[in-house]
């Protein structure tokens, strides 16, 4: 009656218990009050067959030190854990499968295992030593201890189902406050930073970090880190060819690892700084394409994490991608309000202020001519010179707000036209070198590219003294590059005073997130390469 009345009382305290942790550990401890058994130990099974957790009950933390890592599953412990049904031994030494125990282990000879089965599923098993009182465990001892297993797997699910419903709580608020700050225009860096903080909250990982391409070469670079050694790690770049994150990729498919300092794929230099165990990395996704990774990562030695810290993982992945699509999206939206804008001035300067410039100089140039006064017609002639001034201005600006070489070509068309009117006009042979379907993904910058054309040319045109000139178009990596080479006299980069011009080219090509490289040597010509990221 005694006992009965102890098993009553576990159950009630089991179903106390909301907190999975909390009730692993008052399993193992009230499985040792019952059998009077002087060790106890619960061990949780993970996807492998393989312990990941191991809490113990009569061992004081020193000793847990000394005896040093956990068990993995060998031995007594691996038959109970591959057999799934209870197990009762008089001397654990005895026993065939037995593989000893490690040094500063307490010696353990009476032994009593049984399972805890949970969604139908063995999630873990209680193992218990050294009855007190007697050689052995009894049959009845077994019995309480089956009895105390299922209403422990009672108490398991009840804890597991409070933690997911925490879990989706946490997640629906975290999934607002993403939602919120996209549509609030936050910049995307803030907005990958919050995603980084609350996936890192969901999983409990010690990092969340987010590596996104660098523009124009074949690296990546953790633009957002949040948590330990954040500020180390953040701005950190990697290759993407024979990288982790390399391979989620171009495979679009996660990968977790136990411990990625072990793993011959990490750059390990980066997994150093972080000192990363447990890994797992989810793509960034965008039209259908992985681009980067959004990350999670426990110290050595650190919890391992399971599927649903994946698929969490993986869902806060989609909210960046989200957030980076979102944010591309209302940039282009702005350009082209401003390109529509600038259409509008274009065309009403074009279709109205010149031509009434040109009608008011063509009438000016008859009265010239039908005058009798010498000095009047000079001066008007010279009125008319005036207008035709102001009319080639105003033609300029035009091109700056819409190249109007671009009215009915393609970039590749127009980048051809451009090169030969450069040719006739300075007389330095132009010869143009495009890819048809760089250009045709370069659409969208056409004009910025047009006007960056342009002002490389006039500068071969204006300083370079040269009979050559090459404008080519290729693909590099992640990067288109617009490359302006001539065979003129070049210069030293190090003792030319800087001009206007260069700041225009590095002020128009930064907008477009691209950066200006300069090759010169005097008699040695000069390049000009300008690299855009695809």
């Amino acid at each position: 009656m005694d006992r009965r009345e102890r098993l009553i009382e576990a159950g009630l305290a089991l179903s106390s218990e909301l907190s999975l942790e909390a009730v692993l550990q008052r399993i193992v401890e009230l499985a040792v009050e019952i059998t009077d058994a002087r060790y106890g130990a619960l061990g949780v099974i993970g996807p492998d067959g393989r312990l990941i957790e191991f809490l113990t009950t009569g061992v004081s933390d020193e000793e847990r030190a000394r005896i040093g890592d956990p068990p993995k599953g060998h031995g007594v412990l691996g038959a109970l854990i591959r057999d799934s049904a209870p197990l009762r031994l008089a001397d654990i030494a005895a026993d065939p499968r037995s593989v000893g125990f490690p040094q500063n282990h307490p010696l353990m000879h009476s032994f009593l295992g049984m399972p805890i089965r949970s969604r139908g599923e063995t999630f873990g098993d209680i193992y218990l030593t050294e009855k007190q009182g007697a050689l052995e465990f009894t049959e009845q001892d077994e019995g309480d201890l089956a009895i105390l297993a299922a209403q422990a797997g009672v108490a398991i699910e009840n804890a597991r189902l409070y933690r997911e419903t925490q879990r989706r709580e946490r997640w629906l608020e975290a999934v607002s406050e993403i939602a919120t700050a996209i549509l609030s225009g936050t910049q995307p860096d803030e907005a990958l930073t919050v995603i980084a903080e609350r996936a890192r909250e969901l999983v409990g990982a010690d990092l969340a970090t987010v590596a996104i391409p660098e523009a124009g070469s074949e690296r990546l670079t953790l633009t957002v880190a949040d948590g330990k050694g954040a500020d180390e790690l953040r701005g950190q770049s990697f290759p993407i060819e024979g990288s982790i994150s390399g391979e989620v990729v171009s495979t679009g498919s996660p990968i977790a690892l136990e411990d990625i300092s072990k793993d011959p794929r990490a750059y390990q230099p980066v997994v150093r700084i972080g000192r990363f165990g447990p890994c797992i990395f989810v793509p960034l996704m965008a039209q259908g394409r992985a681009f980067g990774t959004l990350m999670a990562a426990n110290q050595l030695g650190g919890e391992v994490f399971d599927q649903d810290d994946a698929r969490l993982l993986q869902a806060f992945a989609d909210q960046a991608s989200l957030a980076l699509e979102y944010a591309r999206a209302q940039h282009e939206v702005q350009r082209l309000i401003v390109l529509e804008d600038r259409e509008r001035i274009a065309k009403e300067l074009h279709d109205g202020v010149i031509q009434s410039l040109f009608a008011v100089g063509m009438g000016l140039q008859g009265t010239a001519m039908m005058s009798g006064d010498e000095d009047l017609a000079r001066r008007l002639e010279g009125a008319v010179g005036e207008l035709d001034r102001v009319i080639r201005d105003l033609r300029n600006y035009i091109f700056g707000l819409r190249p109007g070489i671009l009215a009915d070509r393609q970039l590749d068309q127009a980048l051809r036209a451009l090169g030969e009117e450069f040719q006739q006009r300075s007389g330095v042979v132009t010869v143009v070198d495009l890819d048809g379907e760089i250009a045709a993904q370069l659409a969208p910058h056409a004009g910025d590219l047009i006007q960056l054309a342009r002002e490389s040319l006039s500068n071969v045109g204006r300083h370079a003294e040269a009979s050559t000139c090459r404008l080519s178009l290729y693909r590099n990596g992640h990067a288109a590059v617009m490359e302006i080479d001539d065979d003129g006299r070049g210069f030293d980069p190090a003792t030319v005073r800087r001009g206007e011009g260069l700041t225009n080219l590095e002020q128009r090509i930064a907008a477009l997130g691209g950066e200006v490289a300069i090759d010169s040597s005097p008699d040695e010509g000069t390049t000009v390469r300008l690299l855009v990221p695809l």
